[in-house]
């Protein structure tokens, strides 16, 4: 029978841990060898102080082992493991202290595209060639947000999308891809039986509202198999400019979590797998699109024209801005070296 002791060695664990994280180093033998190595890297990475108040072996066993259920959640979910979320977050913090512009030899400029205004004969021969293409295209929405700034506690898809009829976003957005699946497969002829699918990124606040909604409306007229949800996982906060994990301040066995925001949606795509399907399955392109834009659709299929036609990797549809408008604007940006 080997001892705690040996078992510890085996896991590299130095004789610095009793000093750097005593309560830790005390409940080790709580711990799977899993667990300890998630300790490993939390001590590694400057982050002893999550132990300072865990109380001795005995007491509060089962959340300290919630505790490491919580991290290895955090460390799967995100690209790189908490090993690439603190290093990051160290380097960017460092950063912002020191006052360095990402953007420093960086100059702007508009970026070369097609203008496109509705109804000429320009936007009608790239809307042509965009809906022949659309059976071969996937729609991403971004819908993890609640609508509590606009004065409404539900989520955003669910919001009308105008007061005549009534007709919510979420259903606005599926009548519309169903539209432009048929029109596609009308175009296509023969036997086109494409059903075009669509991924809802949502998180713990929307994630069950949105599947509710969903199934309460039989999916707006879409198959169920044609929709995906993919649940966005939270990250944990930060404490300070070291990029200390913060506390739960209820709950000492806790790490405080927030959501990342929707750039999640390229990794969680990837991880899913869903990319690959889409891929195995001939489709060509991705479309992203937010929770509350109901003209979208109307320059949708104009716009993957514009990238059929000139077979560009990636395309951004936005608006003409007027200077000082408070909306956000798409530039180049040209360093000083070329690049």
């Amino acid at each position: 029978m080997t001892s705690t002791a040996d078992e510890f060695s085996k896991l590299n664990i130095s004789a610095d841990w009793a000093s750097t994280a005593p309560n830790l180093h005390k409940n080790l033998s709580l711990l799977s060898s899993e667990q300890v190595e998630l300790a490993k890297v939390l001590i590694e990475m400057g982050q002893s102080h999550l132990f300072q108040h865990w109380a001795e072996p005995g007491v509060d066993d089962d959340e300290k082992r919630a505790f490491f259920d919580q991290i290895a959640k955090l460390n799967s979910s995100y690209p790189g493991g908490l090993t690439a979320y603190i290093n990051t977050a160290m380097k960017l913090l460092a950063d912002s202290k020191a006052g360095k512009n990402p953007y420093d030899g960086f100059t702007p400029s508009v970026p070369s595209g097609e203008v496109l205004k509705y109804g000429d004969d320009n936007f009608v021969q790239f809307e042509e060639a965009g809906i022949k293409d659309a059976r071969k295209a996937a729609f991403v929405l971004v819908a993890g947000g609640l609508g509590e700034r606009l004065g409404y506690n539900g989520i955003k898809v669910a919001l009308p999308r105008e007061t005549t009829t009534g007709t919510c976003f979420l259903q606005h957005y599926i009548e519309s891809i169903l539209a432009l699946q048929e029109a596609s497969c009308s175009l296509a002829g023969g036997d086109c039986r494409a059903d075009i699918p669509l991924a809802i990124m949502t998180s713990d606040d929307t994630h069950l509202r949105t599947l509710e909604l969903l199934e309460k409306n039989s999916y707006f007229g879409m198959k169920p198999t044609q929709v995906k949800l993919l649940k966005q996982e939270k990250v944990a906060c930060l404490d300070d400019n070291e990029a200390h994990l913060a506390l739960d301040p209820r709950n000492k066995y806790r790490i405080q979590t927030k959501p990342h925001g929707h750039g999640d949606v390229h990794s969680l795509l990837y991880s899913s797998g869903l990319l690959k399907v889409w891929h195995d399955a001939g489709l060509r392109w991705v479309l992203f699109f937010q929770d509350t834009n109901g003209l979208l659709f109307k320059a949708i299929p104009a716009a993957l024209g514009v990238s059929t036609t000139k077979q560009y990797h990636v395309n951004s549809l936005a608006v003409p801005r007027k200077a000082k408008e408070a909306i956000g604007g798409i530039t180049k940006l040209t360093h000083k070296d070329g690049a």
